[in-house]
């Protein structure tokens, strides 16, 4: 019974983590959180009995860095929606185009890597847009939904309880972020 998954919430109720009930217990027994949820059960010891907690709140707030989207291939292409970003035409071959080419001294990131037609590849050749006279479509960012916390789909099947504390922006898949004590 100690080893159920309890959901970790930050103090404003963003979800942090999924820890062991033992482990949400001995964070409540220090003060360092306080259970939301009743689990099913109790933890006796020899002098005190503890429920069992499914949801959890650290009453401190911790920050944490947010992750950001690698740059690859098809990060890119997503982002770009696999539209040529000089033409507009939807391509099913797309590839990369260095805004600025690399031997100009361009670099590999989200603001100089574009989705091309390989027909505007070969008609922009090693120049600049301003040199080939062509005009990007749209300003370019890094890719949207950036995910800031992941989430075992396998907890949210067998604890349907923390439903309500979890939203589609905020958990996906899993990752092993992991509270410290403090």
């Amino acid at each position: 019974m100690t080893y159920l998954p309890v959901l970790v919430l930050n103090q404003n109720y963003e979800p942090l983590n999924i820890c062991r009930a033992r482990r949400a217990v001995v964070l409540i027994y220090r003060g360092k959180a306080e259970m939301l949820e009743n689990g099913s059960g109790f933890i006796h010891s020899t002098t005190y009995t503890f429920p069992l907690p499914s949801v959890i709140r650290i009453v401190y707030m911790i920050k944490r860095p947010r992750p950001e989207r690698k740059l690859t291939r098809l990060e890119i292409f997503n982002r770009d929606k696999y539209i040529c970003q000089y033409c507009g035409k939807e391509i099913r071959q797309p590839t990369l185009d260095h805004i600025v080419p690399r031997y100009k001294g361009g670099e590999y990131t989200w603001g100089n890597v574009v989705s091309a037609c390989v027909a505007c590849k070969r008609r922009k050749a090693g120049k600049t847009p301003e040199q080939d006279g062509i005009k990007l479509l749209q300003y370019l960012f890094p890719s949207h939904g950036h995910k800031p916390l992941y989430i075992i789909y396998i907890y949210l099947r067998i604890q349907s309880v923390s439903l309500k504390y979890i939203t589609d922006k905020n958990c996906v898949e899993y990752s092993n972020s992991r509270i410290h004590d403090r």
